[in-house]
């Protein structure tokens, strides 16, 4: 029987195929015992434990005098081994219920006595180790509350920029050109019902390109951020805008290289449809274009996904743009419903929390404007610039709580591949300036 930690107790189970309390006569000396040498009992018939024999039950030295010539008994275990192994049960491994904790053979279970892996080591606001989502989520929080004032100043502006470019365009373009009374009218034809959708599908989607552009913008601007909440080390304004000035014209590059491939796929998708429309289709071509907008939503999504870690790459690892797509594909590779299920789930908690914070301000608008509150439930009234610029206002603010949740689970998902992928935790534990952090332990691994 194998005598190491993990297997057995040491030193209390009895030999395979002798009987408890037998000894070996290998082990008895030969020849005749002195009747005066200490430590010489003479040998019942029943029990037959040798001199070297420690008791069953307590791991102490044996009691009584001792043959000076015999080595001393070995001392008890240290803490490594755990608490004393009680007496031997029906198993032999010296507990009653045979197995002990979740490695068997009387071996004691992780934090009963080996310890169990060490703790990851946590800087700042994740831990130096691969991230769940509740971690990410937590992480996010977490720097938007220490990081308070540098985070919503970010954000504050960002906000201030996209949702002023959403009610222009809802109040100067959308409002002229979208008609969607056909969809709450009974009489109204395929046709009719087919356009009005295309409407309110373009016109939202207009609007959804404008929030993505400002949670890629303000990923970007926030990774300084983040990255610094992850080595726990203080930041302001003043650096953040001195690491990221010098990226800024390749951030606008890659929004606009993103804008061109993602409307260069929904165009393809939706050319087929136009056509046949505008050659005389009529159903056909309305089919075409309800096919071709899922076709060109579904790609999207997945473009979406799969270049969302160009930003911090493109920002953090100073980055050309060509390369920060590059980087994102690479890292989002073998991973992508991992990713799209963490970030739809920040955007769909962003969503919340923003329709919290502005349906109260979207009630205030429909309540001053024109058509009142039941303006809200006619699908074909118009928003008037009251309602729109009310309601803006309450945009920005939910904006500037939910942009740096959205934008912070991004940038950890970024530095949670590197960590799973690269062991980027190594250099993040010596950026925080951890001491000992990576180095050997038997049967151990850093921050695991």
């Amino acid at each position: 029987m194998k005598d190491t930690p993990g297997w057995a107790s040491p030193g209390s189970a009895p030999s395979d195929g002798q009987e408890p309390g037998a000894s070996d006569p290998a082990d008895r000396p030969s020849g005749p015992q002195p009747a005066d040498q200490p430590g010489a009992r003479p040998q019942s018939p029943g029990t037959k434990w040798s001199d070297e024999q420690p008791p069953p039950a307590p791991w102490s030295a044996p009691a009584g005098p001792q043959n000076p010539a015999q080595p001393p008994p070995p001392p008890p275990p240290g803490p490594g081994w755990g608490t004393p192994p009680p007496p031997a049960g029906p198993d032999g491994y010296g507990h009653p219920g045979g197995r002990r904790g979740p490695g068997g053979h009387g071996a004691p279970g992780w934090g009963s006595g080996w310890g169990g892996p060490p703790p990851a080591v946590k800087p700042g606001v994740i831990p130096l180790r691969p991230l769940g989502v509740g971690e990410m989520l937590d992480g996010a929080v977490s720097t938007m509350r220490t990081y308070w004032r540098t985070v919503l100043g970010i954000s504050l502006a960002i906000a201030i920029v996209f949702e002023t470019a959403v009610v222009l365009l809802q109040g100067l373009v959308l409002d002229d050109t979208l008609d969607t009374a056909a969809l709450s009218d009974p009489s109204a034809g395929l046709d009719e019902q087919t356009q009005a959708m295309g409407d309110v599908m373009r016109s939202s989607g207009l609007l959804l390109l404008i929030t993505m552009l400002g949670i890629l913008t303000g990923t970007a601007l926030l990774a300084a951020v983040t990255s610094r909440a992850v080595l726990g080390k203080p930041v302001t304004l003043k650096e953040i805008w001195r690491d990221a000035r010098r990226q800024l014209p390749r951030l606008l590059g890659l929004i606009a290289l993103l804008l061109l491939i993602t409307g260069g796929v929904a165009a393809v998708c939706l050319l087929p449809g136009i056509l046949v429309t505008a050659s005389g289709g009529g159903e056909g071509g309305a089919a075409l274009i309800s096919l071709g907008s899922l076709g060109a939503f579904a790609l999207v999504v997945w473009l979406v996904v799969r270049f969302s870690l160009a930003a911090p790459a493109l920002m953090l690892e100073k980055q050309g743009i060509k390369k920060a797509l590059t980087r994102s594909a690479k890292l989002v590779r073998g991973s992508w419903w991992r990713m799209f299920g963490i970030q739809f789930l920040a955007l769909v908690i962003a969503n919340i929390i923003s329709t919290i914070v502005v349906l109260p301000f979207a009630l205030l608008g429909a309540a001053v404007s024109d058509d009142g509150i039941g303006g809200l439930l006619d699908a074909g009234s118009e928003y008037g610039w009251t309602y729109l610029i009310v309601s803006g206002v309450g945009s920005v603010v939910g904006s500037m709580i939910t942009l740096p949740i959205a934008a912070g689970v991004t940038v950890l998902l970024y530095i949670d591949q590197r960590i799973r992928r690269e062991a980027l935790d190594l250099d993040l534990a010596r950026a925080a300036g951890v001491q000992g952090y990576g180095s050997p332990v038997p049967g151990t691994r850093p921050g695991s």
